[in-house]
């Protein structure tokens, strides 16, 4: 299994990214996928996640109606579009995949995760 995070860059306070997380080598189907960021003081953490298994996403608080996730199935690519960026948002980014079938808010928040990306780091500076 593989996962390829990219997208990341520096980006003045306002402006937008945009995070796309190639996945492949799944041999059996996965249902819970998402991005989990790392800051300079905080461990890792959920941001945002997407369950097939219901067909729910999940949004950290901090970065609802500022950050969406999508994927396109076709192309085996998830992403995760963020604008109005603050520097709060400066982080390394990872995406990551689970078997798990339970909801997306549970996914992000306890896992189990069956695969991580690399990260992909985001600085929003002036």
């Amino acid at each position: 299994v593989q996962l390829q995070a990219s997208g990341g860059g520096l980006v003045q306070p306002g402006g937008s990214l945009r995070l796309s997380c190639e996945y492949s080598g799944f041999t059996s189907p996965f249902y819970g996928i998402g991005w989990f960021r790392q800051g300079p003081i905080n461990g890792r953490v959920g941001t945002s996640c997407f369950s097939s298994a219901d067909n729910s996403t999940w949004y950290e608080e901090s970065v609802k109606d500022r950050f969406t996730i999508s994927r396109d199935a076709a192309k085996s690519t998830l992403y995760l579009q963020m604008n109005d960026l603050k520097p709060e948002d400066t982080a390394l980014y990872y995406c990551a995949a689970s078997r798990y079938k339970g909801g997306s808010e549970y996914f992000c928040l306890m896992g189990p995760y069956d695969a991580w990306s690399q990260g992909t780091l985001v600085t929003v500076s002036s």
